[in-house]
């Protein structure tokens, strides 16, 4: 189970932000994108920071309060980034999940930004293995 990659599993074409990108476009991007959360990147493609569904949702119901949506990615996004890394096995990403980290990973390779990993790419992963299991010792 550790030779199965991250590299095989991730969205290779994740929804990415700009820091400029207004919360708005964000939460219309997130919900037609059907993602739950997206890397922010500089005009270079790096990661910055990741905006959350839970990120956009605290700032729309202060904004809801007091009736004004001033905010973009920037402003809401975290810096502080939890990553995988391609070449990381789906148990290691799968152990991180469980331990209540976030639902997506932005996945680097050589630190540059190449992907997404949701908890449902590792799911649906983990399940195709336990299937392939239990077809051959049938």
């Amino acid at each position: 189970m550790d030779s199965i990659k991250v590299r095989d599993h991730m969205n290779r074409h994740p929804l990415l932000l700009k820091a400029d990108t207004p919360l708005s476009e964000i939460v219309a991007k997130l919900v037609e994108a059907k993602q739950m959360g997206a890397p922010v990147v500089n005009l270079n493609g790096a990661l910055i920071g990741f905006v959350s569904e839970q990120d956009c949702l605290a700032k729309m119901v202060s904004a809801t309060y007091h009736c004004e949506v001033i905010a973009n990615a920037e402003d809401i996004m975290r810096t502080d980034v939890l990553t995988v890394d391609i070449e990381d096995s789906i148990l290691q990403v799968a152990s991180l999940m469980q331990e209540g980290k976030p639902k997506i990973y932005p996945v680097l390779e050589n630190g540059q930004l190449v992907g997404v990993i949701t908890r449902n790419h590792v799911l649906k992963t983990l399940s195709e293995h336990i299937h392939e299991c239990y077809s051959k010792a049938v």
